[in-house]
C-alpha cells in the first residue's frame, strides 16, 4: 500500500512539473523520427540529422512560449500527422507518408476505407496510446497554468537553435543510399510528410481544375477510310489489385483460371508490369496516353473514351466503382452511356455489394440496344482488400477464407480468400468472352489490372499496397487480350504483330496506343511503338511514376533484395 502510494505521489509530482512535461511533449512527438533513423536508407550521419533536426525544432518550439502545453494543443495537426505515419509504418514498415497516400484518403471510398480500418486497430490503439496522454496532461497544464519560467527557457532555447544549426551542416555531408543524395525536404521527418502533404494538396487543385484545362483538347482522331465490313467492338475492363503471381496463367501451383487456360484466341502477356502501385495514378494512365515520362501532361488532355468517340464509335461505361472524383471519373464520365452499379446511400453511407459479373449482363444489354460499332470500358471490382466482399459464397474454392484481421497468423487465410477473388475474375472474363463471341462481331478485349499486391510473402511482412515503395508483388501484373475469330481473320498483320509482341517486357502506358491502333483509329497521338498490335512495338526500359510524378526506372525506386530475386527468377526485364 505505502508503495503504490509513492508511485502515485511520483506520478503527480511528474504530471505538475513543466520540466518533465516539457521533455514528455518532445519525446511523443520524436518517436516517428527515432524508427526513421533505424529504417531509412541513410548513411550515418544522416541518421544523425533525422534525430538532430526534430529535436532541435521541437526543443525551439516548446521553450520559445512559457506555456508548452498550449503549444502542444496547437500542435495538434501535427501530432495527427505523427498518428498517420506510424499507422503507415504498421502497414508498410518503412517510408514516410507520401503524397498519393494524402490523395488516397481523399479518392478512395468511403467502404473501402472501412474494410480496413477494422484491420488497423493494433496501430491505432498504439497512437491512441501515445498521443491522448500528453493531449490530456497538455489540458491540465493550461488550465492550471503551469507554466516553464525563463530561465529554463533560456538554457534550452540556445542548444535547440545549436542542433538545428548542426544538423542543417552535417546534411551537406550525407546522403540517401538510394539517391545519393540528401535533402530536408525528401528524407528529414516532418519536413518531408510536410512537403508531400503540399504536393497532394497542389496536385488536388490541379485536378478539380481538369475540366476547365482540357476543354478544349482534342485528338483529331478519326477511322481508316475503309471501314470493315463487320460490326466492329473494343473492350477494354480494368481489373483492381491482381497481382499475375496468383494466376495459374502465369504459373501459380493452385487453379485458379480453370475457364481462361481452355480459353481459344487469349494471349497471355508474362512480362508485365504497372507504372504506379495507386489505383488513381495506374487506372488514369490506363485510361489516356499519359505514362510516367510524361504524366503532367494529364491535365489537359482527354481520355482513351474521347479518342473513341471522336472517331465514330458509340462508347459505353459500366463500372463497379464507388466514384471518387478523380480523373477515373473524368474520363469514365466522358462515355456516351455511363452507369456504376456500386452507389452509397447518402443517409446511411453504406454500399451496397454487387459482384462483377452483373457487368456481363449490363453489356450484353447495351451491346444489344446499341447498333453500330462500340467501344466498351468495363471497371470491374477485383481483388481489393476485405477479399471476402469480391467474390460470391459459390466461388469459395479455397478455405478457410475468413480473415480475423491482417497479420502474418492470418496470411493463410488472405491468401485463401485472395485466391477466390482470382478465380471470380477467371468466370467474369470468361463470361464476358462467351458473351462477345455471341455478337459475331470483330472484337477486341483487353484486360490488365491497376496494380499488384503484397500478401505477406517473406520476412518483411509487407502487405496492400501504394506503399511508397513499391514491390515486385505490386508491380507485376496480369495482362491478357483476346479477339474474336472475325477479329482475327480481317486483322492478319495485326495478330502477327500481338504474337511477336507478346513475351516482350510491357508497361501499362502500352494499353492506349495498343487499343486506338486495334481499333484503326488514327491520330498524331498514337505511339506505334507502344502499341502491341503494331510490329513496330518496342521494348524499352520501364520506368515507374515516383510519388512526385517523376518517371524513375522501377528497379531504381528501393526494391530490395527479396524484390530483385524474384524479378529474376520469373525473368522480368528491366
Amino acid at each position: 500500500m505505502t508503495e503504490k502510494i509513492q508511485n502515485k505521489g511520483f506520478f503527480k509530482r511528474c504530471i505538475n512539473n513543466p520540466i518533465v512535461l516539457f521533455w514528455f511533449y518532445i519525446l511523443v512527438n520524436m518517436v516517428p523520427s527515432f524508427y526513421f533513423a533505424f529504417t531509412q536508407p541513410i548513411d550515418v550521419l544522416g541518421k544523425v540529422v533525422v534525430l538532430l533536426f526534430p529535436l532541435g525544432l521541437f526543443m525551439t518550439i516548446f521553450s520559445a512560449f512559457k506555456n508548452s502545453g498550449a503549444w502542444l494543443l496547437m500542435c495538434f495537426p501535427l501530432m495527427f500527422l505523427h498518428a498517420f505515419q506510424i499507422v503507415l509504418f504498421y502497414l508498410f514498415g518503412e517510408d514516410v507518408i507520401a503524397a498519393d497516400m494524402f490523395l488516397n484518403v481523399a479518392t478512395t471510398n468511403t467502404s473501402e476505407i472501412n474494410e480496413l480500418l477494422g484491420s488497423l486497430l493494433p496501430s491505432i490503439a498504439f497512437v491512441c496510446f501515445l498521443y491522448i496522454p500528453p493531449i490530456v496532461f497538455a489540458i491540465r497544464q493550461w488550465k492550471q497554468k503551469n507554466y516553464l519560467d525563463w530561465s529554463f527557457r533560456r538554457q534550452t532555447l540556445l542548444p535547440a537553435v545549436l542542433l538545428l544549426v548542426a544538423s542543417l551542416v552535417l546534411s551537406f555531408f550525407s546522403a540517401n543510399k538510394n539517391t545519393n543524395t540528401f535533402a530536408f525536404n525528401q528524407d528529414v521527418y516532418p519536413i518531408n510528410a510536410l512537403h508531400n502533404l503540399g504536393f497532394a494538396v497542389n496536385k488536388w487543385d490541379k485536378v478539380k481544375r481538369y475540366p476547365d484545362t482540357s476543354k478544349d483538347f482534342s485528338f483529331k482522331a478519326f477511322r481508316d477510310s475503309v471501314p470493315s465490313p463487320e460490326r466492329q467492338i473494343y473492350v477494354l475492363i480494368i481489373g483492381e489489385t491482381s497481382r499475375a503471381d496468383n494466376w495459374s496463367l502465369y504459373g501459380y501451383e493452385r487453379e485458379t483460371n480453370p475457364l481462361l487456360k481452355n480459353q481459344e484466341n487469349l494471349y497471355v502477356f508474362p512480362d508485365a508490369l504497372t507504372q504506379s502501385n495507386t489505383t488513381h495514378k495506374s487506372v488514369s494512365i490506363i485510361l489516356s496516353d499519359a505514362e510516367a515520362e510524361n504524366y503532367n501532361s494529364i491535365y489537359r488532355k482527354k481520355g482513351i473514351v474521347h479518342a473513341f468517340k471522336e472517331a465514330g464509335f458509340k462508347t459505353i461505361c459500366l463500372s463497379n466503382q464507388a466514384e471518387n472524383s478523380s480523373f477515373i471519373e473524368f474520363f469514365t464520365k466522358e462515355a456516351d452511356i455511363y452507369k456504376t452499379i456500386r452507389t452509397t446511400d447518402s443517409k446511411t453511407r453504406m454500399t451496397e455489394n454487387h459482384f462483377d459479373e452483373e457487368l456481363v449482363s449490363l453489356m450484353q444489354q447495351e451491346i444489344e440496344q446499341n447498333e453500330g460499332d462500340l467501344f466498351i470500358l468495363l471497371h470491374s471490382y477485383g481483388s481489393h482488400f476485405n477479399y471476402m466482399e469480391r467474390y460470391p459464397e459459390t466461388f469459395k474454392k479455397f478455405t478457410p477464407d475468413n480473415v480475423a484481421g491482417v497479420r502474418k497468423s492470418e496470411k493463410d487465410h488472405l491468401v485463401n480468400a485472395y485466391d477466390n477473388t482470382i478465380l471470380y475474375t477467371d468466370y467474369f472474363l470468361s463470361q464476358t468472352i462467351k458473351a462477345l463471341e455471341k455478337t459475331n462481331a470483330e472484337v477486341a478485349m483487353l484486360y490488365t489490372s491497376d496494380h499488384g499486391e503484397d500478401l505477406f510473402d517473406d520476412d518483411r511482412n509487407r502487405f496492400l499496397h501504394a506503399s511508397p515503395s513499391p514491390t515486385y508483388y505490386q508491380l507485376r501484373i496480369p495482362f491478357v487480350m483476346w479477339f474474336s475469330n472475325e477479329y482475327i481473320a480481317n486483322n492478319k498483320k495485326r495478330m502477327n504483330a500481338v504474337k511477336e509482341n507478346r513475351t516482350k517486357p510491357i508497361s501499362t502506358n502500352a494499353v492506349f496506343h495498343t487499343m486506338i491502333n486495334a481499333a484503326h483509329i488514327r491520330t498524331s497521338y498514337l505511339e506505334k511503338d507502344l502499341s502491341l498490335v503494331n510490329r513496330a512495338f518496342n521494348a524499352e526500359a520501364r520506368m515507374y511514376l515516383n510519388d512526385h510524378d517523376i518517371a524513375v526506372p522501377y528497379t531504381k525506386m528501393n526494391l530490395k533484395e527479396e524484390d530483385l530475386e524474384m524479378l529474376k527468377k520469373n525473368n522480368i526485364k528491366e
